[in-house]
């Protein structure tokens, strides 16, 4: 299964897995890949957005054109527009010569829009000018050009409940929510584990010029018990650790960070975590007010909500349908 999947994109290896949601996810990018439309990809953070990005680059039309990355969250609010759509020499103090811009620099390619909940609200506006007629009009400029690129934008925030908080517009996020992807995090794919670990050690302890590290039955355990908050990015850090200080030894329980050997937190709802009230409950209203936070939570999608609750996805919609949600 993991010679199949790499198979998709060989200069892509880090898309190992074979959990239904991330395979779904993998599925819808290799299908719009070859389309100009808007992608918008969901995730927490470490769990692969800008990878998934290069992937969907690689395999569509453009992939000879520029792959441009913009990190929203790390520009100054002040230049954000002169960042994105560029200006004119003399436009503001400091603009001492033309600068084209990013849009128009990932011109014939892709341009990925990283953290775009991040993005101010006045620059909201302007971006959602540019998706819909792909204008471009840098500071300074009389007029506007066009350019001719596509946009991918991503995101660690729940956009959905950014619009309901009005912190940020709702036309842009149903304008970039064209092909949502939503990536899960690692805690959801655990089975996925023992193919990740193997391929990173195996590839890092390549990179270094060392054996790899064995991994025993009880260290499998604890690593298949931990939350791994900082999703793949964290696990391959963690490989690269073991490669580094165990190489061609066996990573015993006591060589793990001393996070990894700690109780694991309960999940939200978890029934260990909630105690009766004593004047008790109503518990159809709970359960009604359960299911829209889990679908506010979930940006919308039900099969994510569903999950959040540890339902099926038919019981989440039967339950949906029981009390007039739609």
């Amino acid at each position: 299964m993991t010679k199949r999947l790499e198979s998709l994109d060989r200069n892509c290896p880090e898309l190992i897995g074979e959990s239904p949601a991330f395979l779904s996810a993998l599925r819808t990018a290799r299908l719009v890949a070859v389309s100009d439309v808007t992608l918008f990809i969901q995730g927490e953070s470490g769990t692969g957005k800008e990878v998934l990005t290069r992937h969907i680059h690689r395999l569509s039309p453009r992939s000879k054109g520029p792959l441009i990355s913009v990190n929203c969250a790390a520009l100054p609010e002040n230049l954000v527009e002169s960042e994105l759509f560029g200006h004119r020499r003399g436009a503001f103090t400091g603009a001492d010569q033309d600068y084209p811009g990013k849009a128009r620099a990932a011109a014939g390619g892709t341009l990925f829009l990283d953290e775009i909940s991040e993005l101010p609200l006045s620059m909201q506006a302007k971006l959602l000018r540019f998706l819909e007629a792909g204008e471009c009009q840098g500071l300074g400029e009389p007029a506007p050009v066009v350019v001719d690129v596509r946009v991918i934008a991503a995101t660690n925030r729940n956009l959905y409940q950014m619009v309901q908080a009005g912190k940020f517009r709702a036309d842009l996020y149903y304008r970039l929510n064209v092909v949502p992807l939503l990536l899960p995090p690692l805690r959801e794919r655990l089975g996925d584990l023992p193919l990740l670990l193997q391929h990173f050690t195996t590839t890092l302890a390549e990179q270094h010029g060392v054996q790899p590290p064995r991994y025993g039955k009880a260290v499998m355990k604890i690593l298949q018990r931990y939350h791994w908050p900082g999703n793949v990015r964290e696990l391959r850090n963690f490989c690269e650790r073991m490669v580094v200080l165990f190489s061609g030894m066996e990573v015993e329980t006591g060589n793990l960070p001393p996070e990894f050997t700690q109780p694991v937190p309960q999940e939200e709802g978890g029934g260990s975590n909630f105690t009766l009230p004593e004047g008790g409950i109503k518990l159809e209203s709970l359960e009604r007010e359960l299911i829209i936070q889990a679908l506010s939570r979930a940006g919308g999608n039900r099969s994510r909500a569903a999950r959040l609750l540890g339902l099926t996805r038919d019981t989440f919609l039967y339950r949906m349908r029981k009390h007039g949600i739609e």
